[in-house]
Order: structure tokens, then sequence, then C-alpha cells
């Protein structure tokens, strides 16, 4: 993947040196995510959500981190070049279709910080608050994407940014909301839309992928290394390797298979409107 440091993005809040602040009161959206990781991992989120940090940070101003290995650096400066140059595409994307976009800002943290959505926590992974349109990542996750997960390479971890910058989209056109109440209406159903989002998120992965062929970013292998990620991080891969075994109704983010197909085909299309996961799956 080719890409340029040195960006000074004004949308990523760097907080990997506040060393934790007070948190704010669980919400529902982070309530449903915990409880989600719960069932996953069979240890209790919700509980330890609970405590709280010490707030060294009362000013909400950003702290720079203490301390900063090589590859977190590196990382720190891919982050930055993704989202922007991603925010970038999807901007000219969705106005072309007559809607328009909102720029997300993506919040670096360490171990916890609180967000618009409750708690957010290393343990989480990286996610989405449409409370706040913010994308929360501690870097640490990429280094278990590859050692733990097997998906190293740049556009693995370009495709983790992309997903969640995904779940934004969805926010501005509607679909999380369209989402919310469809589950309330039919609780029966709520897990499969559930996945039906995070396929989602996928293709819409896949379309930024595709447009970045004509700023010549793709190199040979890319597309491999996203679709690598994408099937290390399907449910029924963790499933196997926490429980042992693979429980489908317990599915949020869809199987490696699954998760593979939707950014593929985001990818060969490269428009949004292929991306219907509600349709069939």
């Amino acid at each position: 993947m080719r890409w340029s440091p040195g960006r000074d993005s004004g949308n990523v809040e760097d907080r990997r040196g506040s060393g934790g602040m007070g948190m704010a009161p669980m919400g529902i959206g982070g309530s449903i995510v915990l409880l989600v990781l719960s069932l996953i991992f069979g240890r209790d989120f919700i509980g330890s959500s609970d405590e709280t940090v010490p707030n060294d940070n009362a000013s909400g101003e950003v702290a720079p981190p203490t301390s900063e290995t090589a590859t977190e650096k590196r990382d720190v400066e891919l982050v930055k070049f993704v989202f922007d140059t991603a925010q970038v595409t999807w901007s000219q994307v969705l106005n072309s279709a007559g809607e328009q976009y909102r720029d997300a800002r993506l919040v670096l943290f360490r171990n916890a910080t609180p967000t618009g959505c409750g708690v957010g926590q290393t343990a989480m992974g990286p996610f989405y608050c449409p409370n706040d349109q913010k994308i929360y990542i501690d870097l640490a996750f990429y280094d278990e994407l590859r050692s733990r997960f097997g998906a190293p390479g740049d556009f693995a971890e370009a495709y983790v940014i992309t997903h969640e910058l995904g779940h934004h989209i969805q926010h501005l056109l509607g679909t999380d909301a369209k989402v919310r109440r469809a589950q309330e209406q039919n609780p029966d159903a709520a897990n499969a839309l559930s996945v039906a989002l995070e396929l989602q998120a996928d293709c819409y992965s896949g379309v930024w992928a595709n447009h970045t062929k004509d700023e010549k970013i793709l190199e040979s292998g890319d597309i491999e290394s996203g679709l690598s990620a994408a099937a290390a991080v399907g449910d029924d891969r963790i499933q196997k390797e926490m429980t042992g075994h693979v429980n489908v109704d317990r599915f949020t983010h869809g199987s490696s298979q699954q998760r593979m197909t939707w950014f593929k085909r985001g990818f060969d299309s490269g428009d949004p409107n292929a991306c219907n996961t509600f349709g069939t799956r």
C-alpha cells in the first residue's frame, strides 16, 4: 500500500497520553457493545464497566503520549493517512449521490476513555459511536491483528479503519436508526439485523478500496491483505478460538466467508448501492 506520513489531521484526537479519565455513565449503545462482548468472550464486560479510572485530564485537553514505540508511531501516521483519504473519498461519493457528508473524528486512546456511548475499553476493539460520530481505537489492536489473528500489512490496518468509517456512512444515511427501529419491532431478528449492518460496513470498506485505484494507493497483495483481515475477525473464527465451537445464533459481525464476500463485492463494484446486505446474505 502506497502512503505518505506527515499528515496533520484535524480529525484525529490523540488521547494516548491521558492515562485514563473519569468515565461517564454507560449509555444504551455502549451497554449493547459490552453485552455482545460478554456473550462472545464469556467475560462480564458489563459489570467491569462500572469501575472508574482516575481523572487526570479534567480540563479536556489532549495530552501527548508519554512513550511511543517506532511501530506505534508508524501506525499513527498510517491511521491519519487512511482516515483522511477515506473521508475525502466518501465526501465525493455521497455528494455525487446528492447526499451531504459530514466528517467523523477518530480518537486514539490507551486502556479506556469516555465516549458518547459510555466507556470505551481496549477489550472492545475498534468501534464507532453514533452519539458523538467518533471512531475509537487503541493501537494495541493492531498488534493483536498481526500476532494473534495473523493479518499483518498496511491494508489490513486500513480495512479496520474504513470498516468503522462505514458505520459513520450508515449513520449519515440513517441506516443505523432504521435497524434499531426494526430490532425493537422484531426482537427475534435483532441478531440477523446486527450482522447485516456489520457486513454492509465491510462492503463500504471495499467501496473505499475500489476508489483508491485511481489514486495509485493499492499495491499487489493489498486486497488479499484486506480479505485476510476480514476473515481473521469473522465470528466463526473468533468463537472457535475462544470457545472451541461455533454458535451462529450469537454471530454479531458475520462469518469469515460473509465478511470477505461483502468486502469483495464493494471492491468489485465501487458502488455503495451494491451493499444491500439487508436484502440477501
